[in-house]
């Protein structure tokens, strides 16, 4: 939800002077997120996504008190202390750490070799973050045994995600959702195999199955099938003896010995100048 009113924020000062927003994007990031905290947490409404999953966050120090919990349902909603906590480590916690990163990658603290107490510090910070972050996998381990305590901060103020309602209807059609998928995964699988595919190879391989060889006679033979340009110095690929720049005959037979003829798919196994004699595609050693 925070990336998509970020796009939104950005396309607002689209016009204005590039990279301007680029400097202040940590703001930007912890307004973003500061304003879904008060708008949801802060009065006791839930997100979007999580309103979508019919849950709820609550107060799991209560309900260990009470011991009388039948359903997993009841439970009182966040305290105030738990949602103030809850702010000031998901938004002011990864606000101080983006702008400290960014800060100390400005002023270059691990390629210090002068300043020992800057190496000190991001040796520091390198350790501190690869703790959180082993920290963090261990919750996740946790979460998928028990399904309680999403990240080590719900974990920290003991705010569990529990159930709303009882009985609730999806309203989500997942027919549309399957379609999206489906379409979002073909779409990377092309975009991923398309660079990898030669255009001249697939064209000369779909050549015979899309046009008759035999219409090849009329097309315009006074261009280069390459560059679509007059021949300056024409050449002829042989057998087939369709006409082709030189430059352009030379160095696609010199890239693949088994080139094809752009008009025809034949393949090529000299080639001669115009009235002139045969000069094979591989010199003499």
């Amino acid at each position: 939800m925070s990336a998509m009113l970020k796009e939104q924020l950005v396309k607002v000062f689209s016009l204005m002077k590039p990279g301007m927003l680029f400097q202040y994007e940590p703001e930007l990031d912890a307004f973003l997120e500061f304003l879904i905290w008060r708008f949801s947490i802060w009065v006791d409404k839930p997100t979007p996504g999580i309103a979508l999953m019919n849950l709820r966050y609550r107060d799991e120090r209560a309900v260990e008190i009470r011991e009388n919990v039948r359903t997993g349902l009841e439970g009182p909603g966040l305290t105030v202390a738990q949602k103030m906590w809850y702010c000031i480590a998901a938004v002011g916690g990864q606000y101080i750490w983006a702008r400290l990163l960014s800060f100390s990658a400005f002023r270059r603290w691990g390629d210090s070799e002068q300043r020992p107490l800057a190496r000190r510090v991001w040796g520091l910070m390198q350790r501190i973050e690869g703790l959180y972050k082993a920290a963090s996998f261990g919750n996740l381990l946790l979460f998928l045994y028990t399904g309680r305590y999403r990240n080590l901060i719900e974990r920290a103020l003991r705010a569990r995600l529990v159930y709303e309602s009882p009985n609730m209807n999806r309203a989500v059609s997942f027919e549309y959702m399957n379609r999206q998928l489906v379409w979002n995964e073909f779409s990377e699988m092309l975009l991923l195999l398309l660079p990898l595919l030669n255009s001249s190879t697939v064209k000369s391989v779909l050549h015979p199955f899309s046009k008759n060889k035999s219409s090849s006679s009329t097309e315009d033979d006074s261009t280069c099938p390459i560059c679509r340009a007059s021949p300056t110095t024409p050449y002829l690929a042989l057998p087939c003896q369709h006409r082709y720049c030189y430059y352009c005959l030379r160095t696609r037979c010199a890239a693949a010995p088994s080139f094809r003829c752009s008009r025809c798919s034949e393949p090529v196994v000299a080639m001669q100048r115009h009235g002139s004699i045969v000069e094979h595609k591989t010199h003499n050693q």
